[in-house]
């Protein structure tokens, strides 16, 4: 009915006389359909106040804390030839077993006699560094000697041309008193040549005169002769001064240039017996590198050079090891719009491959079989993957991460962030938001100092 009209016929007559419609009254599903609805809408309500915690969701993988607990792969520094193993798959080995010995396959070191006859070659070069030694030594007392020897020889030359000079000033002397005695003498011989003539003196008295004259003019000459014969002596003198000093400078000069010949030859020898050294130690080093030895302790996880006879390269991975100690962590990848909100600290729940959990993205506490975590370290660099790495650690304070962890397993990793009610959540996701950014320094100041 539409109930269009301002006449009502609704009491004209008794609804309950007519079975169907006492049968439509009575039903009450309306009010029950209305009252569910109510109870809906309430849960609905109530449910969008409660508080939700915004993560970042990641994948990632068990790793070590440390980079030194990480598998590695163990080396052979040196080119060679299998030739035993000492190991198998799953061993477990100490630090400094071996587990592989090698030949050589170079021809340079085929010599099995190599390290003492590069000895001998140093002992040989140490003799010869040593016998120049004692040549400069000898070079040096000769050089001595003949400084020595030189500065005798100059004083005694020295002396000889002190001598000349001084005979040069005596004969000069007696050159001037025989020159002085023979004009004298000449004198007399006049005065008696005109005694003669006047009658006052003989014949013979003129002649011993004119022969004491003679006399005195032989002497005379004689002393003038004596005096250039001591005058060549002092220029002979001064000519062998200067002789003895260009011979010992060059006799001086010749040792010094044997001396710095000998330096020269023994710098060469002693190059050659440091290069003969390093040889040697270059030799006795390698020789100990055919024994590929553990760096550390841990379990032989994979061979990867088999068999014998095989040839290895220089730096060729021979065997995979996982150490023995190591302490857990977790790499992550976040991307890099999530970047900014991670922080140092920052908690994560970890859900591990292989372990059973229960997960409510919003309600960590109440997820099961998920294990916390702290961010250890984060990369200021992208990977290759295009995100960015984040270091997970394990949290203190909550439970114990399994024992039967192993590294390189999957993980999926929950990154917590702020609080927020439901229905802000959810008009967050519908419209795209990324979630919240905060800092803890943010939202609790620190306090400023008193000064």
């Amino acid at each position: 009915m539409l109930n269009i009209s301002n006449t009502h016929i609704g009491k004209a007559f008794e609804k309950t006389n007519f079975s169907a419609l006492k049968h439509v009254n009575s039903l009450t599903s309306g009010k029950v359909f209305l009252r569910l609805l109510m109870v809906v809408f309430g849960i609905i309500f109530v449910f969008m106040l409660l508080p939700w915690t915004q993560n970042v969701r990641a994948e990632g993988d068990v790793t070590t804390l440390k980079p030194n607990q990480r598998p590695q792969a163990i080396q052979s520094i040196i080119g060679g030839r299998i030739e035993k193993w000492f190991v198998q798959e799953g061993d477990y080995v100490s630090k400094g077993d071996t587990i592989l010995f090698i030949s050589e396959v170079k021809d340079d070191y085929f010599d099995p006699n190599l390290l003492e006859r590069t000895g001998e070659q140093v002992k040989a070069k140490e003799f010869a560094v040593k016998s120049y030694m004692e040549k400069i030594k000898a070079l040096d007392n000769r050089v001595d000697a003949l400084t020595q020897t030189g500065r005798l020889k100059l004083e005694q030359t020295k002396n000889k041309l002190k001598q000349a000079e001084l005979k040069i000033l005596s004969d000069s002397i007696d050159y001037k008193a025989a020159a002085i005695n023979f004009k004298i003498a000449e004198d007399q011989y006049a005065r008696m040549q005109q005694l003669q003539e006047a009658g006052l003196k003989s014949l013979t008295d003129l002649e011993n005169r004119k022969n004491k004259m003679q006399e005195a003019q032989a002497k005379m000459i004689s002393q003038e002769n004596k005096l250039l014969t001591t005058r060549n002596e002092l220029i002979n003198a001064k000519v062998e001064l200067t002789s003895i000093q260009a011979q010992y400078r060059d006799d001086i000069a010749k040792a010094e240039s044997d001396k710095y010949t000998a330096m020269s030859n023994m710098y060469d020898a002693e190059a050659t017996v440091t290069k003969l050294q390093n040889q040697y130690s270059n030799y006795s080093f390698r020789s100990n590198l055919y024994y590929i030895l553990s760096p550390q302790n841990g379990y032989i996880t994979k061979a990867l050079q088999v068999g014998l006879g095989e040839t290895i390269k220089e730096g060729a991975s021979i065997v995979s090891i996982m150490p023995a100690d190591y302490s857990l962590a977790v790499a992550l990848y976040v991307k890099p719009i999530d970047l900014p909100l991670m922080e140092i600290g920052q908690e994560v729940r970890i859900q591990f491959d292989g372990w059973p959990a229960i997960v409510f993205s919003g309600w960590p506490n109440t997820s099961y079989g998920t294990y916390g975590g702290k961010v250890f370290a984060i990369d200021n660099f992208i990977s290759d993957n295009g995100k960015f790495r984040v270091l997970v650690q394990p949290d203190t304070t909550d439970h114990r991460w399994p024992a039967a962890l192993r590294v390189g397993g999957g993980t999926n990793n929950m990154l917590l962030l702020k609080e927020v009610p439901v229905w802000y959540e959810l008009w967050r996701q519908l419209n795209g938001f990324p979630p919240d950014f905060y800092k803890k320094s943010q939202q609790n100041p620190p306090s400023t100092a008193k000064k």
